[in-house]
């Protein structure tokens, strides 16, 4: 089985000479347009194009949101919610196609607290209807910024805007079309670099890396993932497209600014050193935030350099990646409830609510309105079905779940995948909350136990993040083989 190499060291840069050498190449290239033909457009004449038959295309539509709605990520009891006031910076729908072959798929990438499951399938049906990608090739994942709204109900946590969340189905729609048009013969590069002082895990004083992170490794211990990888598109005739993936919290920000936090300010380094605009896809960031710790969550200045400074150190060590197939595999996995808790938790409450005004119930408010959602839950259903899809694009695998995975858990999935390169991504398609390891059920921590309950959701069993990274990983297998 291959899996992703993890050095001692981070690997060694190429050469600039190196760099020129493979770009040249690259532009000596023959069109190859027996791959794309049938995908609607032509291929550049008189240009390169890499003999793969790889086609890549990203359109952006601006969705900065209006003044006076919601902010989602913290909470707010009613009638002191955080309202937007101001803009710090602009946020936007992304949207990346990939075609090969008589293949194609769209990820999405959004600057959005979250995004429910109804939402994703609006959008999906909707791009199927307009572009002709399949609904099920269709990604749309949320970086989990807490300086926006959210469209997933959130019980206290920010409240859903009807008519910002129908502007933003349009603009998401619309970014897709516009990728579907941009798209050109491409050739993807693939790199990755550790990044230090871009985050850390909030949950203790004690934790394990990556590099440490062996065929022994266990939940056991806490986690933290310090790898950034990139996916740059270099396109013949047209501007180079950059896509990264990093674990770490959007949550530097708590004022009453809108924006997409720690990473608007990665954007705009990248835009302005190395000439790239980028996107983000967010990792496994259940128990981590941004910086080293000093404070608790980050300084957003700091965070960004030590962010771009990965994304630096990752294109220079990138590598062209051979693409023999794209490959997409989506499916409903279950998550084990631990509904027998919740019924013994809304009993308590009822047996004596003055008691239930704090910790796990956050105040008096909170806890009587979970508690009419509790009693609505039907104790038969015993597990949530939630959307997973797995991609193959050539050498690199990509994960796409709707969770708040602890680390251990992304890297678990990344440790057994078959892919030499392998990205988990969270909070696409959906948002389940977070899926913690064993210890922090016993700790009564407040993802485990406060976070379902914003959701409107029962707590999920201990063992559910451990059979989630499980069923995960046999995707990956299925899929890629």
């Amino acid at each position: 089985m291959a899996r992703e190499r993890s050095p001692e060291r981070d690997p060694q840069p190429l050469s600039h000479a190196r760099h020129a050498l493979r770009r040249r190449e690259f532009l000596r290239r023959s069109v190859a347009a027996a791959g794309i033909a049938g995908l609607g457009f032509r291929p550049v004449v008189g240009r390169a194009a890499p003999s793969s038959g790889l086609a890549v295309g990203e359109g952006r539509v601006d969705t900065t949101p209006p003044l006076g709605i919601e902010m989602a990520g913290f909470h707010r009891a009613p009638g002191k919610e955080r309202r937007i006031t101001g803009i710090r910076q602009p946020t936007a729908a992304r949207a990346l196609v990939l075609a090969h072959g008589g293949e194609r798929a769209a990820v999405v990438s959004l600057d959005v607290c979250a995004v429910s499951r109804e939402l994703a399938g609006r959008v999906q049906r909707r791009v199927a209807e307009r572009v002709g990608i399949p609904a099920a090739h269709v990604r749309l994942a949320a970086t989990h910024t807490h300086s926006m709204p959210t469209f997933r109900y959130f019980r206290q946590w920010g409240a859903i805007s009807p008519e910002y969340m129908a502007k933003v189905e349009a603009d998401v729609v619309r970014a897709v079309e516009l990728a579907h048009d941009d798209l050109a013969p491409a050739e993807m590069l693939m790199g990755r670099a550790r990044v230090v002082g871009g985050n850390f895990n909030r949950t203790t004083s004690t934790w394990k890396t990556d590099e440490q992170f062996g065929p022994d490794a266990t939940d056991d211990d806490r986690w933290l993932d310090t790898m950034l990888h990139v996916l740059l598109f270099e396109r013949a005739g047209k501007p180079k497209r950059l896509w990264y993936h990093f674990s770490s919290h959007p949550v530097c920000y708590t004022d009453d600014n809108a924006g997409p936090d720690w990473p608007g300010l990665v954007a705009e380094l990248t835009r302005s050193r190395n000439d790239l605009d980028p996107s983000y896809l967010q990792g496994h960031c259940g128990d981590v935030n941004p910086g080293d710790g000093k404070p608790w969550l980050g300084v957003p200045e700091k965070v960004a350099e030590a962010v771009h400074a990965g994304i630096d150190r990752a294109l220079d060590r990138a590598e062209p990646v051979t693409i023999d197939r794209l490959r997409i595999r989506s499916v409903e996995t279950p998550i084990p409830l631990d509904v027998a808790l919740l019924q013994a938790r809304l009993e308590q409450y009822r047996n004596d609510p003055s008691q239930c005004k704090s910790g796990t119930y956050v105040d008096e408010r909170f806890a009587a309105d979970w508690a009419e959602g509790a009693a609505r839950w039907d104790a038969s259903r015993t597990t949530l079905a939630v959307p997973v899809s797995a991609m193959q694009l050539g050498g690199v695998g990509l994960l796409f779940h709707p969770a708040e995975l602890y680390s251990c858990y992304g890297l678990t999935i990344r440790r057994d995948s078959p892919a030499e390169h392998t990205l988990v991504v969270g909070y696409t398609d959906d948002l389940i909350g977070y899926l913690p390891d064993p210890n922090a059920y016993k700790a009564g921590e407040y993802a485990a136990l406060t976070v379902p309950g914003i959701l409107d959701l029962p707590p999920y069993t201990p063992e559910a993040g451990r059979r989630f990274a499980a069923a995960a990983s046999a995707l990956l297998r299925e899929t890629i083989g």
